[in-house]
């Protein structure tokens, strides 16, 4: 937008200048040899202004043909078709030769690579662009992802010379797909989908970014979005899970019952030895059970041991009596 405004404003300044040299060449009196007035030369003015013209259209192609301009964050590739050779533009207006120039923009900021099934994201969004992969045990699983990348600014020129500006489907989608089966396939299926899943993701960036490094492609991190199973895994998985469940209430039972069992068992050894210490001291003292059927008795009833074969409750009888 900004260049259109300037090719206008050239345009512009041109007419301008045109038209300001006629008007003067009107006002200019001009005398032949005898001081005689000279009519105007029309047919020269006519020729003068359409080389103007001329001159005016051919700055105007000539300009834009000349001039490019390099947005923040990239890298203009120039190749002069004569010389054959190749630079590099920064960002920022930059001329070239016009008509024996070939260039080509690179983005050299942080681009996103996203393979997905979900729809209206990715790089492919109108297809199902996951990735899926076999298992250590031949079990195929679907992995989303996401890799961002740059270039290197250094190699910009040999990029373009060697790949083009399609490098996202020649080098990272391939490089991306070649790593991810055969790191998934040294693991299990429940590596992918336990907690061994960030050791996974690790050891798949480092062979990510040896591979494509030496084409001059940085990759500053691979991301795995979603790990899924195709239907009948997932309900196989759930049943597991399900039978788990049930597996662990059952050992919960258990082990309750066998903690109690213990309790039981526990107290009946204790009432066992209670018995004993209570059978050895009748042996040795037989009036020990009278003892533990006083000490039984209420706290209100007052006792006389009359005999070694009655008991009296003194106080009932004193309270009868006062009735």
């Amino acid at each position: 937008m900004r260049f259109l405004f300037f090719v206008l404003i050239l345009a512009a300044a041109i007419a301008f200048l045109v038209v300001r040299m006629l008007q003067r060449r009107r006002d200019v009196e001009v005398l032949d040899p005898k001081g005689r007035r000279r009519l105007p030369d029309v047919l020269g003015d006519a020729r003068r202004f359409l080389s103007l013209a001329l001159l005016g259209l051919f700055l105007l192609l000539l300009i834009p043909a000349s001039i490019r301009l390099v947005p923040v964050g990239h890298a203009l590739v120039i190749f002069n078709t004569l010389t054959r050779s190749f630079r590099l533009a920064g960002q920022g207006v930059t001329l070239i030769v016009p008509f024996i120039t070939d260039t080509e923009m690179y983005d050299l900021r942080r681009l996103e690579y996203t393979m997905t099934r979900n729809m209206g994201e990715g790089r492919k969004s109108n297809v199902d662009d996951s990735l899926w992969s076999p298992t250590q045990e031949g079990l195929q699983v679907g992995i989303d992802l996401t890799v961002w990348h740059h270039l290197d600014p250094s190699r910009v020129i040999g990029i373009h010379k060697g790949i083009g500006p399609d490098y996202e489907e020649k080098i990272i989608r391939p490089a991306v797909r070649s790593v991810i089966r055969l790191v998934i396939s040294e693991y299990a299926v429940m590596d992918v989908y336990s907690s061994r899943r960030a050791k996974i993701q690790d050891e798949i960036n480092v062979k990510i970014k040896q591979l494509v490094q030496k084409d001059g492609f940085i990759v500053d991190e691979v991301v795995l979005r979603d790990v899924r199973f195709t239907d009948d895994f997932a309900k196989a998985i759930e049943a597991k899970q399900i039978a788990q469940q049930s597996a662990e209430q059952m050992k919960y039972v258990l082990e309750k019952e066998q903690r109690e069992a213990e309790r039981k068992e526990i107290e009946a050894t204790g009432r066992a030895r209670a018995i004993q210490t209570i059978n050895e001291a009748l042996r040795q003292n037989p009036n020990y059970i009278r003892y533990l059927y006083v000490d039984k008795l209420s706290d209100k009833i007052a006792v006389i041991v009359s005999d070694q074969n009655t008991i009296m409750d003194l106080k009932g009888v004193l309270d009868s009596r006062n009735h």
